[in-house]
């Protein structure tokens, strides 16, 4: 959507910032919950023991339920959003979940204090992993509606948001510990920061409908865009009722050009999609849950920075590159057979970082145990990542009318969901097989 030459200017960008700070705000959970990946193994016991210790070491693969419990919520709530938005206004939705995020983001910092047995911590963590990704899906689906009735570059705007947010958990961890505070300080300070970054999203959420430019353009067209996506949702007869009772609209779609079925629209957009599930599910199979057992060669105070460092802040920076670029480089073209296959080609990294220095090992042997080649790897596989899945994005919307754009970007969220759900089911026999 290009911007109306009636519109009010938006001073100091500061609705774009807004849209900046949601955006980081939505994927806080993922992001905090997984780069702490250390902290919960720490207090599950699962790190390594002496070899004079006989008692046997329960395996949780935390990081295999944690990306699981993280993915699958995402699937199912990015279906029911859809039904969602007819019973529950949109305030209620983006701000409610932001309070519960907040409120299970300040139970997980109090848990750090208390002293709790294995199993029940690890099915409180679970429990909190699931509820408070279910809310954050609802959020995310929601703030994408939300900026999808601004003017195009918000959208980046809010997206570039999404992709620091890893960079902002992975720093968060970095600060932690260099902080020097014993593991439980740090985790305790590490938790805090989710907590303050959310309540600054909801606090940005709240001066939103008190900025002119975000007036003209949100309450001018929220109700067409209600009207128009009930004609998809609600029965034939029941979606003419309800927009002959609400009264002419511009955006009625009984006046408008009648949209596409979603089969229609699939049949357009199905090698995108294809392109953005495999991209996830690959990315996803082994990241973290492979990742994250990576060992250094090195000793001394490097150890304790190498995850951190090497895995998650530089995926995310990688990843945030990697869509970047495709804002001065779209390569291949959206029609190009290339496109497809090079997605495909990513397949490879999944062996590549199987036969890294992952401990423990079960049946792959270590060809790159230098950590050299485990950050180069990294590297390639981060920013294709980002790449791939922007370009995949972008280009959906494009091979459809523009009656039909909003219908491809809801198909693509699904298959992008579907994606992680698929990758954090194969992380459990691939972290098996390494």
């Amino acid at each position: 959507m290009s911007q109306r030459e009636d519109a009010p200017a938006d001073r100091g960008f500061l609705v774009g910032i807004i849209f900046f700070i949601l955006g980081l705000g939505t994927l806080l959970p993922w992001n905090f919950f997984m780069t702490a990946s250390m902290y919960f193994n720490n207090r599950l016991n699962v790190s390594e023991r002496s070899n004079e210790t006989e008692t046997t070491r329960k395996e949780y693969y935390f990081n295999n339920w944690m990306t699981l419990l993280s993915q699958l919520p995402l699937l199912l709530f990015t279906l029911l959003n859809s039904f969602l938005y007819q019973w529950i206004s949109e305030k209620m939705r983006i701000a409610g979940s932001l309070v519960f995020i907040l409120i299970l983001f300040i139970l997980t910092a109090v848990l750090v204090k208390i002293p709790m047995e294995e199993d029940r911590f690890f099915s409180v963590t679970m429990a909190t992993i699931w509820f408070i990704n279910s809310f954050s899906a609802v959020l995310q689906g929601s703030l994408f509606g939300l900026v999808g009735l601004l003017p195009q570059r918000y959208s980046a705007v809010f997206m570039s948001g999404q992709g620091l947010a890893g960079t902002f958990a992975a720093l968060a961890m970095i600060f932690a510990i260099t902080s020097e505070a014993d593991s439980e300080s740090a985790a305790l300070g590490y938790f805090i920061t989710p907590c303050v970054g959310t309540l600054v999203t909801l606090f940005s959420y709240m001066l939103l409908p008190k900025l002119e430019f975000a007036i003209f353009y949100l309450d001018s067209k929220r109700k067409s865009y209600e009207l128009e996506t009930s004609s998809h949702l609600l029965p034939t007869d029941a979606a003419e009722d309800r927009v002959k009772s609400s009264g002419p609209s511009n955006g009625s779609v009984v006046n408008g050009d009648q949209k596409s079925s979603i089969l229609q629209v699939f049949k357009q957009i199905w090698v995108m999609a294809f392109c953005v599930t495999f991209v996830f599910t690959v990315t996803l199979s082994v990241f973290p849950a492979v990742t994250v057992d990576v060992k250094t060669v090195y000793g001394g105070k490097w150890e304790r920075y190498f995850i951190p460092v090497l895995c998650f802040l530089f995926f995310n920076l990688m990843d945030f590159i990697g869509r970047s670029v495709t804002l001065v480089s779209k390569w291949p073209s959206k029609d190009s057979r290339l496109f497809p296959l090079l997605v495909v080609c990513r397949v490879v990294f999944v062996p590549l970082l199987m036969m890294c220095n992952v401990q423990e090992r079960h049946i792959m042997p270590v060809l790159f145990s230098n950590d050299v080649m485990f950050a180069a790897i990294m590297v390639f596989f981060s920013v294709s990542s980002g790449y791939f899945v922007c370009l995949s994005m972008t280009y959906a919307p494009q091979l459809v009318e523009p009656k039909d754009g909003e219908t491809a970007g809801a198909l693509m969220a699904f298959f992008l969901a579907l994606g992680l759900s698929l990758g954090a089911a194969l992380s459990f026999p691939l972290r098996f097989l390494v």
